[in-house]
């Protein structure tokens, strides 16, 4: 029954929550933003321009990929089974994943959805894919290599041996660590095993050439360990990738060995490491000295190795994640600028093993401190062939915690991620410290496109599904402060249309002016004026305001202006921003700033950890209040400050809640500015914001109540309408015509909630049962009322009734957040919960629901019109030589054999051409006379491409007996034929002398 007396105990005579039943209450998951768990690996299509990022099966989550495109569009593809994805491939519509259960998996990109998943006999250690292919090469833990035939969606009678095994017998078993085809001549393939290399012809079926690396007694080789010097070693590999025109062949090794190795005939050309050359011979490399005299430096393994080139093929250049000392203080990618290489034909040895030797330019892209980088993801402009490096223009690196650098290729700057890259992806670079939300004015919000210089977008791919019509007015914006200093802002939404989909940034240390401890403790943002203040743990508030930035495009030194308790920063907005928000001032307080809020009338509150309380106003800008909350026990009536207990006199106390409302107080005739202040220690402080005849504002201390523990959320409510009776510019305008709102405080505790008549703490009160409450706000369900909404210990979400404070209805929540981190929720007035289900995602939940699971994404990802451009096939001279072309449709004839059905990719090629040709034949109706050929039915090209594969496998074979006689007689008639044309050339000369 004490719920009956609650109402007239806070002098509130309405039910706001009369038309609010358990029936309404049911929680939607709407959306989810960020990584589910730790990124493990990356890819990127350049022809659909979407990347994927797979994750490894923590605590939090388990393993998916997860495919971003242009703006907001994204999709999830979840495995079969709980495992951490380990590589992932594009393969033109399809995308290829291998996880930690050794399972292959293709999903469809343009269905966004699994296909199929297969098991090889044997741990998976390998995978090779070609856009041009629909066969997946694997290599297996015990050195073979067999294929899936991806279009049928089975296994294909292809299988390579432990080429290893058959070459050297008595050597340890080698399991296949890479697989690479050639970038311009498909049909050969280049296997890396544990103990060395093999380029293997599927041509003829046999090895070409065996690389393996061995280091003498006395070469240091990679490593630099004096004592393993004297012994004769082999380095296990790790890399093994072509040169882009497949001249070349690098392996990569334990020892952080880099050997260059001619394709051609198998000869070592140069083996060095990133600082050193010649490391494979005795008493030419130099060792890597440690920090200390007598040591030497360990190498960080390498983890990544790419050659790269550029438009021009033969420009390239080696990017190498990994490799330098474990002493060396500066991380990041190092590149290898090689430059044009020299004429393979032409060059001699010594100008090849220079060319390696010594680079153009070597220089690192940096990365954060202390930080490695572990993969990356090159990001080419248009083509997918050669390895995915050819002419990029960003690389994206993983550092081995987990997040994501953008950079620039090959000049290594930083890329800002906003508006580049999915939001989603913002989560991890950097990692996030802290989110809060702002219900921002929808005309306001449409207005705030910020005009910031930027590069071509990185993601263009996809195509955003239609989303319900705008469901509220006010738009969900939140702010998301990380590690490295910056704020971003974007409109989370309520499961409906986004109108404006970009995102806004500040640099707050660049406003502060340094770059460490850039720690935020505390945001808030005015919903119907845009302006920003961001709080420090070491003690600075940072005011941001909308504007054009008077210094655009230039770099100008900062001028120390302080007044009226603040300091002036306008002149550190960013050059690169036209328009946006910039900074306004900065207040500096003692200690963490613990409490922060910006009012939509012009006024920022800020508390901190050392007990100051300040109050700013923006129309100066200037500090109009500051003072200690000890100093306010003075003022105040003796035990109605805080308890009684000698304990907790001694006790630290600072603010951990502020709210601005206008509402009259208990006694007044008239209503006015009120600020609310609530501490740790469960005080409540009343203050008065009152004009001045000079035109300014003062701030003057009314009284303070005791609420029994620490205050965590303070909602002002008009007692009339139920209404929520903040401080909003409606409000204070209808102070000038003397508009009385008679209010109440809602109060929550982490133990109770009170609702009362300020400033005096009498009125209903309601202690939660058995569990702290974490997060609590006021929502609203369309016109049916107002209730209560709270987070509590239990991993419940739990709505009461206003005033009476009746449990409406419950629901359990810890399925899909994470209780631990309830305290950093955010509840809307809409009823839309937006908390953490790991360290790198939230989800949007809605309380007025229908229990459903909305996340599914119904984006296009796949575009029909992307076509993959042509293979890059050999040169003229490499098959004037003896090099027999293979194409792609050969590759399907030897890797699938002459059994296999044409591919869906060639019978959707056949119906397109003859589409085509029936479009021809129409518009030639008008001529009659010229006889027109039967068409070709479906079958009879079925049994006709089967009998032409038959006869091409045949050819194939009578040509690879015959290649070594053809190419003998072609050197004979190369060798005629230069002869004829030197004593040409030599009679003409001869004849010019003599004027013939």
């Amino acid at each position: 029954m004490a719920h009956l007396l609650r109402g007239k105990q806070a002098g509130v005579q309405r039910d706001f929550s009369a038309g609010l039943n358990p029936q309404l209450f049911a929680i939607d998951e709407v959306a989810r933003y960020g990584i589910n768990s730790q990124i493990s690996c990356l890819a990127y299509d350049p022809v659909q321009s979407l990347l994927a990022v797979g994750t490894n099966e923590t605590q939090y989550g388990g393993g998916q990929i997860n495919v971003y495109g242009q703006s907001r569009v994204s999709a999830v593809l979840p495995l079969a089974r709980k495992a951490s994805i380990r590589a992932i491939q594009f393969v033109a519509d399809k995308l290829i994943s291998v996880d930690s259960k050794n399972e292959i998996s293709v999903f469809s990109i343009e269905a966004a959805r699994i296909l199929a998943s297969y098991t090889p006999p044997g741990g998976v250690t390998a995978l090779a894919t070609d856009p041009t292919l629909d066969f997946a090469l694997i290599g297996l833990q015990n050195g073979d290599v067999v294929a899936y035939d991806l279009d049928r969606q089975a296994t294909a009678p292809f299988r390579i041996p432990n080429l290893w095994k058959q070459q050297y017998p008595k050597a340890r078993p080698a399991a296949v660590i890479t697989l690479a085809f050639h970038p311009r001549d498909i049909g050969s393939l280049l296997i890396g095993y544990s103990e060395g290399a093999v380029i293997y012809s599927l041509k003829t079926g046999k090895p070409a050439k065996f690389f393996q690396y061995e280091l003498p007694p006395g070469a240091v080789g990679g490593d630099s360990d004096p004592a393993a010097s004297s012994l004769r070693r082999s380095p296990r590999l790790t890399q093994a990738i072509w040169h882009p025109l497949g001249t070349f062949v690098l392996t990569g090794h334990e020892d952080s060995s880099l050997v260059i190795w001619d394709a051609k005939d198998g000869r070592k050309v140069l083996a060095r490491t990133l600082q050193s050359t010649h490391v494979d011979e005795p008493g030419k490399a130099t060792e890597s000295l440690g920090s200390k005299p007598g040591t030497f430096a360990l190498k960080c393994p390498l983890f990544r190795v790419a050659w790269c080139s550029k438009e021009n093929a033969d420009d390239t250049g080696i990017l190498i994640a990994g490799g330098s000392p474990t002493t060396s203080l500066e991380k990041g990618l190092t590149f290898m600028d090689l430059g044009q290489t020299p004429v393979y034909a032409t060059s001699t040895w010594q100008i090849l093993s220079q060319h390696f030797e010594k680079p153009k330019r070597q220089h690192t892209l940096p990365t954060p401190p202390n930080a490695e980088v572990v993969e990356f993801c090159l990001i080419p402009r248009r083509s997918p062939h050669y390895a995915g490096a050819h002419d990029p223009i960003a690389v994206i690196a993983l550092l081995a915690s987990g997040e994501m650098v953008t950079l620039s290729f090959p000049s290594g700057h930083p890329i800002n991620p906003t508006n580049q890259l999915h939001v989603s992806l913002s989560y991890v670079h950097p990692f996030i410290n802290r989110v809060d939300m702002a219900y921002v004015d929808r005309t306001r919000w449409l207005g705030m496109m910020e005009n910031r210089s930027k590069g071509p977008p990185i993601l263009k791919g996809g195509a955003e599904a239609k989303h319900p019509m705008m469901r509220f007015a006010n738009r969900n914006v939140l702010q998301a402060a990380h590690a490295d200093g910056t704020v971003r802002m974007w409109d989370l939404g309520h499961g409906d249309e986004v109108e404006n989909q970009t995102v806004l940034q500040v640099d707050v240390a660049r406003a502060i002016g340094r770059s460490h401890d850039m720690d935020v403790s505390k945001m808030s943002m005015a919903g119907a004026t845009g302006e920003l203040a961001v709080g420090l743990r070491t003690g600075e508030v940072v005011i941001f305001r909308w504007g054009n930035n008077r210094d655009y495009g230039k770099e100008v030194r900062h001028s120390e202006v302080k007044a009226f308790g603040l300091e002036t920063i306008k002149d550190r907005a960013e050059p690169s921003v036209k328009e946006g928000l910039l900074p306004l001032t900065m207040f500096r307080g003692q200690g963490q700033v613990t409490a922060l809020k910006t009012s939509d009338v012009g006024f920022i509150a800020a508390g901190f950890q050392q007990g100051g309380l300040a109050v700013i106003d923006l129309r100066g800008p200037a500090v109009i209040y500051q003072a200690g909350l000890d100093e306010l026990s003075g003022q105040a009536k003796r035990g109605s400050i805080r308890r009684s207990n000698g304990q907790n006199q001694q006790k630290a106390e600072w603010a951990t809640c502020v709210e601005f409302a206008v509402m009259s107080l208990e006694g007044d005739g008239y209503s006015s500015i009120l600020l609310f202040v609530g501490t740790n220690l469960g005080r409540l402080a009343t203050f008065k914001i009152l004009p001045e005849a000079h035109g300014g504002y003062s701030v003057k201390f009314v009284s303070s109540a005791n609420m029994e523990d620490k205050v965590i959320t303070i909602t002002p409510l008009d007692s009339e309408l139920g209404d929520p009776a903040e401080a909003t510019q409606t409000a204070v305008a209808g102070l000038r015509d003397g508009r009385k709102i008679d209010g109440v405080l809602l109060v929550v505790t982490t133990s109770s909630v009170k609702m009362f008549r300020p400033p005096v703490a009498k009125g209903a009160h309601k202690t939660w049962d058995e569990v702290f409450c974490d997060a609590a706000a006021v929502v609203r369900y369309q016109a049916a009322g107002y209730a209560l909404l709270g987070l509590f210990g239990d991993g419940s979400a739990r709505t009461y009734s206003i005033p009476s404070l009746k449990q409406i209805a419950s629901a359990d929540v810890s399925r899909i957040l994470d209780v631990r981190r309830f305290a950093e929720a955010i509840i809307t007035p809409t009823g839309d919960i937006a908390g953490w289900t790991g360290p790198s995602e939230m989800a949007l939940l809605n309380v007025w629901g229908t229990g459903s699971d909305l996340t599914r994404s119904l984006d296009k990802l796949f575009n029909l019109e992307a076509l993959i451009p042509p293979r890059p096939t050999i040169s003229n001279v490499e098959w004037m030589t003896g090099t027999l072309h293979v194409t792609p449709a050969d590759m399907d004839a030897l890797i699938g054999g002459p059994n296999r059905p044409p591919s869906k990719r060639m019978v959707e090629q056949r119906r397109a051409e003859n589409e085509q040709q029936r479009a021809v034949k129409r518009s030639a109706a008008a001529s009659p006379s010229s006889p027109e050929k039967e068409e070709e039915g479906y079958w009879a090209y079925m049994q006709r491409q089967m009998q032409e594969r038959t006869q091409n496998l045949n050819i194939m074979g009578d040509s690879m007996e015959r290649v070594e006689e053809n190419s003998a007689n072609w050197a004979d008639d190369v060798n005629k034929f230069v002869s004829k044309q030197k004593k040409k050339a030599a009679m003409g000369f001869v004849g010019s002398k003599l004027g013939f």
